[in-house]
């Protein structure tokens, strides 16, 4: 039988009689105690036979109310046990559903840490690498620079010999007249080269 047999279900109090031994001792107490003393003495006369026999009769009575209550209180007994072990069962799947919501959380920090972390060092990655890009860039651009400068020194030397190379060949290759005043040139000359 389980918590959803009863059905919320409260059953009618069961009332109470007082049992045939209770009854009987009951008896045998009001007999003793309005029973008249004897003359000249504070002691009561009793029915000795009649106490005795009802006295007899509850003990005889009596196995069968003790029984009945022992019945009682085992099944009481079962009953509270059966819903503390439901009760037990109860809190357990409670904690273990919240440990598994606490584990899910704990899940969920670790694993939004560990993003941070890696997001965190791809960006630390990220810098690291521009710099270094920059300053590679920066040294083959100056080193391109230095070169550049040399080039151009070297061009704009170039250009100045050519300056003064051309006045010295026109001289050198000034064309010749010969006795009928024709003008040719000696390309055979070689002062010019």
């Amino acid at each position: 039988m389980s918590y959803d047999d009863f059905d919320g279900a409260v059953e009618e109090p069961v009332q109470v009689e007082l049992g045939d031994t209770e009854s009987m001792l009951e008896e045998v107490i009001h007999m003793i105690a309005s029973a008249p003393n004897v003359p000249l003495s504070s002691t009561p006369r009793i029915d000795r036979d009649h106490v005795v026999g009802l006295l007899q009769d509850a003990l005889a009575i009596l196995p069968e109310e003790i029984r009945q209550a022992r019945w009682m209180l085992k099944e009481r007994t079962e009953f509270v046990q059966k819903t503390q072990r439901e009760a037990d069962e109860i809190v357990e799947a409670a904690r273990a559903q919240a440990e598994r919501m606490v584990q899910r959380t704990e899940v969920v920090r670790a694993a939004e840490a560990r993003s941070r972390q890696v997001l965190e060092a791809g960006e630390a990655d990220a810098r690291r690498i521009k710099n270094e890009l920059e300053d590679f860039l920066d040294q083959r651009l100056a080193s391109f620079e230095i070169l550049l400068d040399r080039i151009t020194r070297q061009v704009s030397q170039g250009r100045e010999r050519m300056r003064i190379a051309p006045v010295v060949e026109e001289e050198a290759i000034a064309p010749t007249r010969d006795a009928t005043g024709a003008t040719f040139f000696d390309h055979e000359r070689t002062d010019l080269y």
